[in-house]
């Protein structure tokens, strides 16, 4: 029986991050993000993770123990087996997984364990090989956007195992009219030319061969404007090579890697996504909680971010000419930019605060832990006796 002290003062809830990948991401920015949200009295946060980077140190940082394992799409049996035992041998209460290679290991040390396991799916989709994972293992999953809630609900997930928590931005960190002019230097662009700006992973999923072809369109149009790619990926020697054959490196740079992103996105006039896919992406929630208007293609979850002429544009999948269309009307409607400025950072701080996404997340967690406390998750039957099948069948 708990001592009275152990009910006034409950241990905290401990975690496992199980993380399919750890690199500079959106979905390593949300694993940062809210390991450093959830309440610290609260929760004990321990990490697994495929290889050690900058990501695994700022996980250091935030006070989380990390592990060093393979996360592969058929988890090998050295990662089965650390799971496991840091789930029995650390007393782990509730496992949370990213990305489908990270959901497998966490559904499979989860039957071994009999502990809930959690999946956050960042896309816009929940794939064919998360939706087995889930049907087969029990794990409960979370979606970032509407699209992959309704899929998931029509592709078989019983409601009760799948919720919708929108991405969250830090309010605090991402504010309007911060050091305007430090990319600006960098990139020795003045302050009074208009500067159109593409932030993500230089990968064919963010599109940065589609942003060329808008900011060539725009170009046309509006001769002064400049354009910049922040980010690094796969991809950065091939769109280097294109901005070369096209001619087109007087007006189009590319920065890429800047950490502080939050020094990024005010040296903006408007902030393009160009994706090819996405679930709710972290760039454009904090494009708009720093004052940036907003063009986007309507992928994913962008339509739920951005309010259409409101916040900015959403432009058809694909349509290099509306979004180019799009980006030169606000290009030539300085005070209509100003307006949606205000709105955008509006919009942030009523619907996109992190706290408010970490607060459902741990609400979440604490119930479907309280649940499995209550109704195990596997319970072991035994193969009756062919004397006991006899007796009952008598």
């Amino acid at each position: 029986m708990p001592s009275q002290s152990d009910e006034t003062h409950p241990r905290p809830l401990h975690v496992m991050e199980i993380i399919g990948n750890a690199i500079v991401g959106g979905m390593e920015h949300y694993v940062r993000n809210l390991v450093r949200h959830l309440p610290r009295e609260q929760f004990r946060i321990t990490c697994l993770c495929p290889f050690e980077s900058p990501f695994t140190r700022t996980l250091r940082e935030a006070n989380c123990d990390v592990f060093i394992t393979p996360v592969t799409d058929d988890p090998a049996w050295r990662s089965i087996q650390l799971a496991v035992e840091l789930i029995r041998q650390q007393s782990i209460d509730l496992i949370h997984a990213h990305m489908p290679k990270a959901h497998a290991l966490a559904g499979l040390a989860s039957c071994l364990t009999n502990k809930p396991a959690v999946a956050t799916v960042h896309g816009m989709h929940v794939t064919a090989q998360e939706l087995g994972i889930s049907l087969t293992t029990g794990t409960h999953l979370v979606v970032v956007c509407q699209d992959a809630y309704a899929q998931a609900l029509t592709l078989g997930v019983p409601p009760e195992r799948v919720t919708l928590i929108p991405n969250g931005v830090d309010i605090e960190m991402f504010v309007p009219n911060c050091k305007r002019e430090r990319l600006r230097n960098a990139l020795n662009i003045a302050l009074d030319t208009a500067l159109v700006g593409f932030v993500g992973r230089i990968d064919h999923d963010k599109g940065p061969d589609v942003f060329l072809r808008v900011a060539e369109l725009v170009h046309r149009q509006r001769g002064d404007a400049q354009f910049v790619l922040v980010g690094e990926g796969e991809l950065d020697g091939s769109i280097a090579a294109q901005i070369v054959q096209a001619g087109s490196g007087a007006y189009v740079r590319m920065a890429g890697m800047w950490p502080e992103t939050q020094d990024v996105y005010p040296a903006l006039d408007l902030l393009v996504s160009t994706s090819r896919s996405e679930g709710m992406p972290l760039a454009l929630l904090e494009g708009m909680a720093c004052g940036v208007p907003i063009v986007a293609m309507g992928i994913g979850g962008v339509p739920e971010v951005v309010e259409y002429g409101a916040t900015g544009y959403v432009t058809p999948a694909g349509d290099v000419e509306r979004t180019g269309n799009a980006i030169v009307k606000l290009l030539n409607e300085p005070e209509r930019r100003q307006q949606m400025a205000l709105a955008a950072r509006q919009r942030a701080l009523e619907h996109f605060d992190l706290r408010q996404s970490a607060r459902f997340t741990s609400e979440l967690f604490r119930r479907i832990v309280k649940e499995t406390s209550t109704t195990p998750l596997y319970v072991t039957t035994r193969t009756p006796t062919r004397d006991e099948q006899v007796r009952k069948t008598a």
